[in-house]
């Protein structure tokens, strides 16, 4: 049986920030006697300075350490500092970049490692890989353990910019896509799908559809938001593998990342962009239903709006394939022709999805 690790504790609440040590002390009872260092970034340091000097406080050694990229080399870097001051915990307490070399840092140095998300942008808060930066533009995506604790602070996420929050919805609604994507890899290499990995991404997309509530000012969908992207990165540390969460939707995001860098565009945004295409691909009998959960949430998937032109939505699309090579998506079954991809454009930019 593949094993797997789960984080020792989930906690969405207000003002949870406030006693982070209590919440962990239950589960992990030693945590007050650990050195403590707490990963964030300058402008958030100086954005949530009350939060962050009560964080300290919580614990009896305690120091910040401040990164200014989302590089392999500054997450080494950490990794060997945290070695050499015999440190015992790690906070990482940012966004995606903070998150993942704080993330990947505690693996390389086998240290307990807690998520303060200070936004929700995607899954990776509870994903067991590390997205760092390499040579130049490029990043790949490293191997690494989930964390031990995630704690959310409902007041603190409701102060981020929309549009990460939207990011993180867009990143939610792509399972749609890729969970089609995943059983049909399935069947063409003749493997089986973990069913339970399966049901909780499926979950995390469920419970975001039919929540009644939409608002990103609704602490209640924030809470729903949160659980969404932790199952989404729980079912991918399940699974062994990216693919409850990726498919050709993310094969284009990919495409779009690494051929035309000029586009502005966040992840989630992009993921969701992409699985309208996708689920064109895949024939889906209710697309106007994913349409309309992005219409509701207030997310803008008109090509033009970033920057992409037909031509580079044509490119994106027919060089995402070759992306990622070992993938089996729909999009080694479809018609990716200038003629299809096109009218699917021109469809999306008036508004005509189907």
């Amino acid at each position: 049986m593949d094993s797997f690790h789960l984080p020792y504790n989930l906690i969405v609440e207000e003002g949870v920030f406030e006693c982070v040590n209590e919440v962990m002390s239950d589960c992990v009872p030693e945590i007050n006697h650990k050195k403590v260092i707490l990963v964030t970034e300058p402008s958030l340091q100086e954005l949530f300075a009350d939060c962050l000097e009560e964080i300290q406080r919580d614990f009896e050694k305690s120091e910040v350490y401040l990164v200014d990229s989302g590089t392999f080399d500054v997450a080494v870097d950490l990794a060997k500092y945290v070695c050499m001051n015999g440190i015992g915990v790690i906070i990482g307490f940012g966004g995606g970049k903070v998150l993942d070399i704080a993330k990947y840092a505690a693996f390389v140095s086998k240290t307990l490692y807690l998520c303060l998300p200070t936004t929700l942008s995607n899954d990776s808060i509870a994903s067991p890989v590390a997205v760092l930066g390499t040579k130049g533009d490029l990043r790949q995506t490293f191997g690494c353990k989930i964390p031990s604790g995630i704690i959310v602070d409902i007041d603190v996420i409701m102060k981020a910019p929309a549009v990460q929050l939207k990011s993180g919805i867009g990143d939610t609604i792509s399972k749609y896509t890729a969970l089609y994507d995943w059983r049909l890899d399935a069947r063409h290499y003749g493997k089986t799908i973990n069913d339970f990995a399966y049901m909780i991404s499926d979950m995390a997309l469920t419970s975001l559809c039919y929540h009644e509530e939409k608002s990103l000012k609704s602490k209640s969908f924030i809470k729903v938001l949160a659980q969404a992207l932790v199952m989404g990165g729980l079912a991918m540390e399940i699974s062994g593998s990216s693919r409850p969460s990726s498919g050709s939707e993310h094969l284009f995001c990919h495409s779009l990342e690494e051929n035309y860098k000029e586009i502005k565009i966040t992840h989630g945004i992009a993921v969701a962009m992409g699985s309208i295409p996708a689920a064109i691909f895949q024939d889906r009998q209710h697309i106007w239903k994913l349409v309309n959960l992005m219409k509701a949430h207030q997310i803008d998937v008109n090509p033009q709006s970033y920057g992409i032109t037909k031509e580079i939505f044509i490119g994106a699309w027919q060089k995402a394939p070759a992306t990622r090579k070992d993938r089996y998506t729909i999009l080694n079954e479809t018609d990716l022709s200038e003629k299809r991809l096109g009218e699917i454009y021109d469809n999306m930019v008036s508004g005509e999805f189907v």
